[in-house]
């Protein structure tokens, strides 16, 4: 067994053992894998709520508009955080997987989460690709093996699934075989449901990227809306198993937002942390209430 020396996310090194790669699968060894950092995450929205609008809409100087964002924005991440050290200790290093389709709220919400519980952060579908040498390479082998391209994603979320204190943001290859469900288990899983149209939307504005086993193959709007839907469908039996739903437009509808698009990932974070506090305190009490008097 190998030991690797990896530094995720600018925190200190940490120490994981590691087993090979499947050696049918043509990839790299996964002891690679682990030593990339995590892309840098994207800017925030401007503007996460009405009140912070109006100012704008009002004519407000931009000085004091600009002081009124960050103090927004800094409470939140506050608020946040009280959150995260509240369930921590209940939580007890439990890995967290959120599952779902490709979108950036995912992917911003799986950044801010790992910060705010202070895990490190993960991306499953970019772990197989560097492994298979780059998005063209890993596409190459998914038309040419494409159960080689699956066992290597199973393998991938074998090692994430057998370490603690990550956020793993999980390709759509998580929720397809009962293996990799199996797999889930080991952590707490968030499905992440984002409507359709927007996820069709950021790929067509290049905002994100599939997996090159879920890479849509026609360009126009209409049929990457299709192929959106037609790759939903094929995964959503295994969304619903997930121990913590969050949608971004039920979160819409609590905040009183007439659209979608005004929530931020931090709206999402702290929705998932109140599911996750809830899940962890139910299972408390389950456990309380089986030991003996």
């Amino acid at each position: 067994m190998e030991i690797i020396q990896t530094c995720v996310r600018g925190r200190c090194p940490a120490f994981f053992p590691l087993t090979p790669m499947l050696s049918s699968s043509g990839l790299s060894p996964v002891s690679t894998l682990l030593s990339l950092k995590p892309k840098a995450s994207p800017p925030r929205r401007l503007f996460s709520n009405t009140c912070t609008r109006a100012l704008l809409e009002n004519n407000t100087s931009d000085t004091v508009a600009t002081k009124a964002v960050e103090l927004e924005d800094d409470d939140m991440s506050l608020t946040i955080k009280k959150r995260a050290l509240e369930i921590s200790s209940d939580l007890k290093g439990t890995s967290i997987f959120l599952v779902g389709i490709n979108s950036s709220y995912k992917s911003s919400l799986g950044r801010i989460l790992a910060d705010a519980l202070r895990y490190y952060y993960f991306d499953s579908d970019s772990l197989v690709e560097e492994a298979a040498g780059g998005k063209m390479s890993a596409i190459a082998f998914v038309e040419k093996d494409e159960e080689g391209y699956l066992a290597s994603e199973t393998e991938v979320l074998k090692q994430l699934s057998s370490m603690g204190r990550l956020v793993v943001c999980a390709g759509n290859g998580a929720v397809k075989s009962t293996t990799n469900l199996a797999l889930l288990r080991h952590g707490i899983s968030i499905w992440v449901d984002v409507p359709l149209d927007l996820v069709a939307r950021e790929i067509s504005e290049d905002r994100i990227q599939f997996s090159a086993s879920d890479m849509p193959r026609c360009g126009s709007s209409s049929e990457v809306q299709a192929q959106v839907i037609a790759l939903y469908n094929s995964a959503e039996g295994g969304y619903n198993t997930a121990d913590v739903v969050v949608s971004l437009q039920n979160v819409a509808s609590q905040l009183g937002r007439c659209d979608v698009e005004t929530v931020s990932a931090e709206d999402l974070c702290l929705t998932v942390l109140k599911g996750i506090e809830r899940l962890v305190r139910a299972k408390k009490m389950m456990e309380e209430a089986g030991r003996p008097f």
